[in-house]
């Protein structure tokens, strides 16, 4: 634990001089905070307008009067916009939202014996303050969730590791809520294991989390054909179940100490010595549950445990090997940034018990650790993957062309860095570990993120394919740095993630019966995690990146071209809603998807006048359109199915309901004029906008945060409404 410190009662102020921080954020894209301890320090790094921006400070960028119409609007955007673009083209940002993610970092951290910096810690500490609910003190599963088991007892648990006292006023008010919720009992599955690693709560309590399956798997008993083979799980629940089976299956738990102790009184209603734990491992606290467990996951956590109690010593020891050894190759195809935090910090606690502190796993991970921690207005949090940096650039480049800003002789530069920076992020190669990890083929393609993270996903090498034909084709004088043969590996990248419905998932192909394993789905607080699934929006960035591709290339692999699309144009016609809309998974949500579909249908020809398809999208559209002239829809579309209306329009999700008029071509001037001025009400002397609302969700139930979006898709909307007004009587 951390040395205690005193603290104010609140996080409303910096715990440090914001003055100091300071963003690298040039190698790759990797985004670094530093604290500049020192004033010889400060003095050799000047803060500059990008620190400023993302700290909440005064930018000193320059106001102007309001803009004159919407193309006005988009270009006062752009022209703040830029300013805080990076050295190296790509634009920075936070991808918070998930309370989950930080006490991660602190307990993972605390387990492996990685400090913090002063700043950092305190900066922590302040963060989970500011994000304490309002109402009664505790902590959700995202920032705009009720307070819940889960939430409270990890958030409780990491201010405690960071040292602050357990008599603090927010610590007090949220152990209120934590005893009124039930206490830490009742706490999700993935709770349960953080807690029972740092030994403050027993494993007995936890359902099973065998590695044995992929030793049956390694030695062929279990084939890799088997529709319940772990390799056919979703890639972000697989990396987090490797070496989560690991750790249970050591049953490794932190050594006892003072903290130890308190915590085991504190978190608990009960006391903690008379826990009947077994009895634990199905209670979840109702408020806690999105998933319900069902009897078949039941049964087959009853078998197991059974096979626990006498689980041969030599399988096991065989089964952690092989755990390991996935471990291991995971770390090394990403350079140790990981898919995402949570399996990060799993993996560095996994790395930390076999090579120790003193190996180089264990000083790269405490490394990387670095490219999660991001530092807001509000203090230091962890962010849901180490940045979205290729999604924020491809989109706004895209923005930028559409829109017509590229054109702007004083907007080149800016547009020649980030074709320079997606130039640079786009994969060469397969991983290094490639089948033996079980991973898809990444040469050609790009990533959510980084390079070096080096994933592939389907929509953002949609994207980013666009945004490099986009520049290098309609920006004058713009260099050729992505080369035609770089291109049509995009395209053989595009081309091997379509499943046979012709929908896109994610990161891979769907490897599994979706309804079947989603039975045995374990995490209470998520759905659809156990595979991947086919998702509009994936399907639409797949279907408009090929349409542009064919554009310029239109001989490359035609008739596979041209056959995907057309399969891909069957299954979003087939997935569009009885009201005209379509779902969105990883934007909120219909909003967000419609807009999406009808960007493709448009590529392809539909539009409102020659589809019934796209008119009744734009009818749905019109239906939910606000008085202002706004759109404004909240998470819990995601979470129910059924549109949820915000009390207030948004900027954002009017950004996107313009745009999916225009791509429809819709012939009304007044809708399109009403939603302008809106945006145009809420555009900020210096060109900016306010965050407002979370715009991303995932797995149903978690929102994430997008703040580069209101910028992205508010300028592109302006820009391209103003073009397409410009062309109706």
């Amino acid at each position: 634990m951390h040395a205690p410190v005193e603290l104010p009662a609140s996080g409303r102020e910096p715990f440090t001089d914001y003055t100091r921080w300071r963003l690298k954020a040039d190698d790759g894209g990797r985004q670094i905070w530093h604290y500049m301890e020192t004033d010889a320090q400060d003095e050799a790094w000047p803060q500059n307008t990008v620190d400023k921006y993302w700290l909440g400070l005064p930018t000193g960028i320059r106001e102007s009067p309001p803009a004159k119409d919407a193309m006005d609007a988009a270009r006062k955007g752009y022209e703040f916009y830029k300013q805080i673009q990076c050295e190296d083209g790509h634009w920075a940002g936070e991808y918070g939202g998930p309370m989950f993610l930080l006490p991660g970092l602190v307990i993972g951290s605390y387990v492996s014996e990685m400090e913090f910096t002063e700043p950092q810690r305190l900066e922590m500490i302040r963060y989970l303050f500011n994000r304490a609910h309002p109402d009664d003190g505790g902590w959700g599963l995202h920032t705009e969730s009720v307070s819940t088991v889960f939430g409270t007892g990890l958030n409780y648990t990491a201010l405690r590791i960071l040292g602050v006292p357990k008599e603090h006023p927010v610590m007090v008010r949220a152990r209120q809520t934590l005893h009124k919720l039930g206490g830490c009992t009742g706490i999700p599955s993935w709770g349960k294991f953080w807690l029972s690693l740092l030994n403050v709560y027993d494993w007995a309590g936890n359902n099973p989390i065998p590695a044995e399956l992929w030793l049956l798997s390694h030695c062929r008993l279990l084939p890799d054909w088997l529709p319940i083979h772990p390799h056919r799980w979703w890639i972000h629940t697989r990396n987090v179940y490797i070496p989560m089976c690991f750790i249970y299956g050591m049953k490794y738990q932190h050594p006892e100490n003072a903290l130890i102790f308190s915590l085991r009184q504190e978190l608990y209603v009960e006391d903690y010595d008379t826990i009947d734990w077994p009895l634990q491992c199905n209670n979840v606290a109702p408020g806690d549950i999105y998933h319900a467990h069902t009897m078949l996951l039941d049964v087959l956590n009853t078998v197991v445990r059974s096979y626990e109690m006498c689980a041969p010593p030599f399988i096991r020891t065989r089964a952690l090997r092989r755990a390991y050894d996935l471990v291991v190759k995971e770390d090394e195809n990403t350079a140790y940034q990981c898919l995402g935090p949570v399996n990060k910090m799993m993996n560095t606690v996994v790395r930390y018990l076999v090579d120790g502190r003193d190996s180089e796993a264990w000083r790269m991970h405490k490394l990387k650790r670095l490219d999660f921690m991001w530092l807001g207005a509000e203090g230091m949090m962890m962010c849901g993957t180490n940045g979205s940096q290729l999604w924020d650039i491809a989109f706004m480049s895209q923005a930028l062309v559409e829109s017509g800003l590229a054109e702007e002789e004083e907007n080149r530069e800016s547009m020649v860095k980030a074709l320079g920076w997606l130039e640079q992020c786009q994969i060469r190669e397969n991983p290094k570990h490639y089948e033996s990890a079980y991973r898809h083929t990444t040469k050609g393609a790009w990533p959510f993120s980084t390079k070096e993270q080096g994933y592939t996903v389907s929509d953002c090498t949609g994207e980013g394919l666009k945004a490099v034909l986009y520049i290098q084709r309609h920006v004058k004088g713009a260099p050729q740095l992505v080369s035609d043969r770089r291109l049509m590996d995009a395209v053989d990248v595009i081309l091997t993630m379509q499943n046979p419905n012709g929908g896109f998932a994610s990161y891979e192909l769907i490897r599994g019966p979706t309804a079947i394993l989603e039975m045995i789905n374990p995490a209470e607080v998520f759905g659809n995690i156990m595979t991947d699934y086919n998702y509009p929006e994936c399907t639409t960035s797949a279907i408009s990146a090929l349409s542009v591709f064919k554009q310029f290339y239109p001989d490359y692999r035609r008739a596979d071209v041209e056959n995907v699309i057309r399969r891909a144009l069957n299954y979003i016609h087939s997935v569009q809603r009885p009201d005209g809309s379509w779902f969105g998974s990883w934007g909120i949500c219909f909003t967000y998807a419609t807009m999406f579909a009808l960007e493709s249908l448009a590529l392809t020809g539909e539009t409102y006048e020659n589809s019934r398809a796209v008119k009744r999208a734009c009818e749905f559209l019109r239906s939910k359109q606000k008085l202002d002239g706004g759109w404004g829809e909240t998470y819990m579309s995601c979470v129910t199915g059924v549109y949820s209306e915000s009390p207030t329009s948004l900027v954002v999700q009017t950004a996107w309901g313009i745009m999916a008029l225009v791509y429809a071509r819709y012939t009304e001037r007044k809708p399109l004029e009403r939603a302008i001025k809106l945006i145009m009400s809420r555009q900020l002397p210096d060109g900016s906008w306010a965050g407002e609302a979370m715009e991303g969700i995932f797995n149903k139930s978690c929102t994430i945060t997008y703040p580069n979006f209101k910028f992205s898709f508010v300028i592109w909307a302006l820009g391209k409404a103003h073009k397409h007004l410009e062309t109706l009587p």
